[in-house]
């Protein structure tokens, strides 16, 4: 079952921008988006990515959105890439 999770983010270099990641078949696409006339292009997440992804996942478990072993993998996944 694939699983979307989304969040604006505020940089000074880069002004604000959309992120999104899909997660499906144990892999996560990181996508971002600035601006209303713009596509989405690939995301190269930093740890704080990470660290938030985790946590919006985290704010799911409770009311069933997605069940705790799709959280493991979610977590499963940030320790894969941060090594």
């Amino acid at each position: 079952m694939a699983m979307e999770f989304g969040w604006w983010e505020k940089n000074p270099e880069e002004g604000k921008y959309q992120v999104l990641v899909r997660i499906h078949a144990g892999k996560a696409e990181w996508t971002r988006h600035q601006g209303h006339n713009t596509g989405w292009h690939p995301h190269t997440p930093n740890e704080d990515n990470w660290d938030r992804l985790v946590s919006e996942a985290s704010r799911r478990v409770p009311r069933r959105l997605i069940s705790t072993k799709q959280f493991a993998d979610i977590e499963a996944l940030r320790t894969k890439a941060l090594r």
